[in-house]
Formats: structure tokens, C-alpha cells, sequence
């Protein structure tokens, strides 16, 4: 007698089936609805030349916030004569500018100075205002200057530092072709946000690899390192003692007009007959 087997199910091969998986996935790749791309990027990508620029100038501007010297610079204004500004910035954070020409249209000169006791505008003598230098102080070291007291020629050498330093400053900065002249490393500075008092003035600044500003193009004119700079003193001196008063403007002193008369001469006469 026999034992009872279970009958074998046939199962059907999966080789015909193959080729049907495979023409499925090639249908499913030419569907006519792409998958969807990932999120589009906000805003182009910058340059990488532009970063690297941008980088540089500010490592350099650092590097300019720890220079301490005596430098003397050329100041080159489109319609008048050059004039010779001298920079102090001393150890001890203190700094002073002194420009010629820099008050009353050019016929008085001035130095700027940030000291810890505030900011201070002295009256320098000169052919024209022979009298000895006085100081007026302006408020505090970090105030900002009005406009009508402000020649600007003293802000690369202070605030605009911090703002070319300062990554999240609205600037577009690049590399840019020396002024004639001009040594170190140049870079065009532009600002990317409308503003009706920009941080610092659009133009070209240049900077030794130690920090040393060897020229700036901009709104005031253009600014050329004249000479080696000199050791910086442990702190700056005001030009002369601190007085009572009002600074000078920028402004030129307005003349009064002689009255108009009869043409005659002051000295004449006038008599009621022939």
C-alpha cells in the first residue's frame, strides 16, 4: 500500500513577468509631470570673487583699527590746490586730523580729535586768523558730526572702518584698478541699500597688508599716502585749551553788501545850493 503524497503546486515562473516590471518603470520615467524641483533659491548666488573681496577688505580694515602712526596725506579736490592732511592715531585709541581749509570755505584751518574726555574741533592759526589755537568741544568721542561741521576727510580713518569691517553692512565690494600713485590692495566699495545717510561714501580704498590706508577715492575727493608714516605717540594733544563757544562751519563767512547810494564819495560835502 501506498503512502499518500500531497500534491505538488506548480508555480508559475517569474521570468515572464520581468519584462513587464521593467517597461512599467520605463512608462513611470516618461510621465509627462516631472517630479517637482526643490525650492528655487530666494536670490542669485554671489560671485566667489565678490566674497573673497569682500573678506580681504575687511581683514585689512581690522588690521587699520590696530595701525598706530603719524601719516601724512595728500588731499585732491577737483577745482582747488591739494592740501596736505596729517593723521594721528595714537596707542591708546585717541585720534586727531588735522585739515587745512577744512572751515569757513577754506579760509580757516582745523584739527578734528576724539580724546576720552569727547570730540573736539580746533581752530588752528593761520596768515589769515593769527590767533592762537583754542578747542571746542563737540560732545562725545562717538558722537556724529552735522553737516554743516563735518569736512568728512577724518571718517576713513574712524567710522568707516567699522562699517567696512562690519559683514552684515549693506556694501558690495570688488577689486578695483589703484589709483595713479596708489600702493597696496584696492577694492570698490558700493552700497546695496538705498539710504538717505549711507554708513561711509561709495568709492575706492586701498590698504597696505598692514593696515595702512595708501589712498581712498570718494564723495570728498581723493586722499594719497604722502611719505612713510611715523611712530604714533601714546596719546594725541589738543592743538590748544578748550574754550567757550561756537565751532566753525563749513560755510564761508557771508560779507554784507555795501548799501547802494548816489555814488558819491563819503567824505563830499553835500550842500543845498549849487
Amino acid at each position: 500500500m501506498y503512502a499518500h503524497r500531497p500534491a505538488r503546486r506548480r508555480v508559475a515562473p517569474l521570468v515572464p513577468a520581468l519584462p513587464v516590471l521593467i517597461l512599467s518603470a520605463l512608462l513611470a520615467g516618461c510621465s509627462a509631470d516631472p517630479p517637482a524641483d526643490p525650492t528655487p533659491p530666494t536670490s542669485a548666488p554671489r560671485p566667489v570673487g565678490m566674497d573673497a573681496a569682500r573678506d580681504e577688505l575687511a581683514a585689512l580694515a581690522a588690521a587699520a583699527q590696530d595701525r598706530h602712526l603719524v601719516a601724512r596725506y595728500t588731499l585732491q579736490v577737483d577745482g582747488a590746490a591739494d592740501r596736505l592732511i596729517q593723521v594721528t592715531s595714537a596707542n591708546d585709541g585717541s585720534w586727531r586730523v588735522d585739515v587745512p581749509g577744512g572751515a569757513l570755505g577754506g579760509l580757516a584751518d582745523i584739527a578734528l580729535a576724539a580724546t576720552t574726555d569727547g570730540l573736539f574741533q580746533c581752530a588752528l592759526p593761520t596768515p589769515n586768523r593769527p590767533e592762537p589755537p583754542s578747542c571746542v568741544r563737540l560732545g562725545e568721542r562717538d558722537d556724529t558730526l552735522p553737516r554743516r561741521l563735518d569736512p568728512r576727510v577724518q571718517h576713513p580713518f574712524t567710522d568707516w572702518l567699522d562699517v567696512l569691517t562690519d559683514r552684515r553692512a549693506p556694501l558690495s565690494v570688488s577689486p578695483a584698478v589703484a589709483p595713479a600713485g596708489a600702493g597696496g590692495s584696492c577694492y570698490s566699495v558700493e552700497t546695496t541699500a538705498a539710504s538717505i545717510n549711507p554708513p561711509l561714501d561709495v568709492g575706492i580704498y586701498c590698504f597696505d597688508a598692514d593696515g595702512t590706508l595708501t589712498a581712498v577715492r570718494a564723495a570728498f575727493g581723493t586722499l594719497m599716502l604722502a611719505g612713510t608714516p611715523e611712530p604714533a605717540p601714546a596719546s594725541v594733544q589738543l592743538a590748544g585749551p578748550v574754550v567757550e563757544g561756537d565751532p566753525l562751519g563749513l560755510a564761508a563767512p557771508v560779507t554784507e553788501a555795501p548799501p547802494t547810494g548816489t555814488g558819491e564819495s563819503p567824505d563830499q560835502e553835500v550842500t543845498g545850493t549849487p
